[in-house]
């Protein structure tokens, strides 16, 4: 309950409190379930205030799923430091932790949410896809990649969305075991794709060549070797 004398706030400061209100209950609950009045009450104003800022829950949920898709796509930025495959683990791991804390609000962003069908909605998530998309190629030092490479990278972008989504839905395996197995999938996409075209196997061996004994690749090749004798 909001005591003594409320502050009052500039136009954009109270416009980012309310992004951020909405975006805290639309990460606890389906924002098909969040009304405008409960926005109204967690910020500590009026209903009629929210649409003096917002024109309807619509633009408001937008709004949220901004600064949503601002946060997810910064967490595939990592410094271009180190072996490929404890950067992708790093990355996934933070990956996951906005998973893990926004997760009705992660399933919104991904499927559409109350904004199914709007276009902002679905430029959002592509933006999100193609940040990704991009900070990945900087971490392979591509930058004009092939069409089997991006065809390898946006699958596995496809394929970490798919995995939180399932993952949500019960959290029945362990979230550090999905992190280094979609580090494995990129390594196995990529081997694949490898098998298949010279410039993806001379990619794939400058990458190996620079992995460590006891990292997520090396780990990799490690169980597949036992797991055939």
């Amino acid at each position: 309950m909001t005591t003594g004398v409320r502050r009052r706030m500039g136009v954009e400061e109270r416009r980012q409190q309310l992004i951020g209100v909405a975006l805290d209950l639309f990460s606890r609950r389906s924002p098909d379930e969040v009304s405008i009045d409960e926005i109204a009450s967690a910020a500590g104003i009026s209903r009629p205030l929210v649409y003096h800022y917002f024109p309807g829950k619509l633009s408001l949920y937008e709004a949220a799923l901004q600064r949503a898709a601002d946060d997810l796509a910064a967490r595939f930025v990592e410094p271009a430091r180190g072996p490929l495959g404890t950067r992708l683990l790093r990355v996934m791991g933070r990956y996951f932790d906005f998973v893990d804390e926004h997760g009705p609000g992660f399933s919104a962003l991904m499927r559409g949410g109350p904004a199914v069908g709007s276009s902002r909605t679905n430029a959002l998530v592509d933006s999100v896809r193609q940040a990704a998309y991009d900070q990945i190629l900087s971490h392979l030092g591509v930058s004009d990649p092939p069409a089997r490479l991006e065809l390898v990278v946006r699958s596995w972008i496809s394929l970490a969305e798919s995995t939180a989504l399932i993952w949500l839905d019960g959290r029945r395996i362990p979230r550090a075991e999905l992190e280094v197995q979609l580090v494995h999938d990129f390594a196995a996409l990529t081997a694949v794709s490898a098998a298949q075209d010279e410039e993806m196997a001379a990619l794939l061996r400058r990458v190996v060549a620079n992995e460590p004994a006891d990292g997520p690749f090396a780990d990799l090749i490690g169980r597949l070797t036992a797991l055939v004798g």
